[in-house]
């Protein structure tokens, strides 16, 4: 399979959600750019924000959808066409429900869950034949909390866990870029 070129973090903009769990992914993007040294530049045409990095020796574009959640297939799909990048090439990092915090977890293809960010890439593909790298930030317990679950901030407890869980799967990112799944999944699925 081939290796990562795009990877996007989906999160909503603006400081009012900077901290919270929908961020996750915003989060993930912004630590691997903090560890290469990247600077995030304001792109219109890809309408968001990008980095490019190294990863394994490989050319990597990091990308945050400036269009709000529920739009970030518009973003990511423009980024796609212009670095002519496959589906198959591209991994979103989004904050998920269903696992908890400090667990994350590789996936390859799939519906969205619920997961509104992914619902609008799957909307613009056509299909779900990208990766995910789900990032847990555990479940309120009733569905009617939902929302406010997500666009909340977590406990700093939750935030220590996010954060380790964010670290554990940038380590095994130069493995994911360079094609093997695999071998990333097993190391950021198996416990510590």
């Amino acid at each position: 399979m081939a290796g990562l070129r795009l990877i996007v973090g989906l999160g909503n903009p603006g400081s009012e959600h900077a901290r919270t769990r929908h961020n996750a992914g915003f989060h993930f993007v912004e630590a691997l750019a903090e560890k290469a040294g990247a600077r995030w530049n304001v792109d219109s045409k890809l309408f968001g924000e990008t980095a490019k990095v190294e990863i394994a020796g490989q050319t990597v574009w990091l990308l945050k959808p400036a269009t709000f959640m529920n739009l970030s297939g518009k973003s990511v799909t423009a980024a796609q066409r212009f670095w002519k990048i496959e589906p198959e090439e591209t991994l979103l990092a989004h904050d998920e429900l269903d696992l908890a915090p400090g667990v994350a977890r590789l996936k390859f293809d799939g519906g969205h869950g619920g997961q509104n960010g992914l619902r609008d890439t799957i909307r613009l593909l056509g299909h779900g034949k990208f990766h995910r790298l789900r990032v847990g930030i555990g479940h309120p317990g009733h569905k009617d909390r939902v929302v406010g679950w997500v666009l909340g901030r977590p406990s700093k407890e939750d935030d220590v866990l996010i954060a380790r869980a964010i670290d554990d799967a940038i380590d095994v990112m130069p493995l994911a870029v360079q094609g093997d799944f695999s071998e990333a999944m097993k190391r950021l699925h198996t416990p510590k």
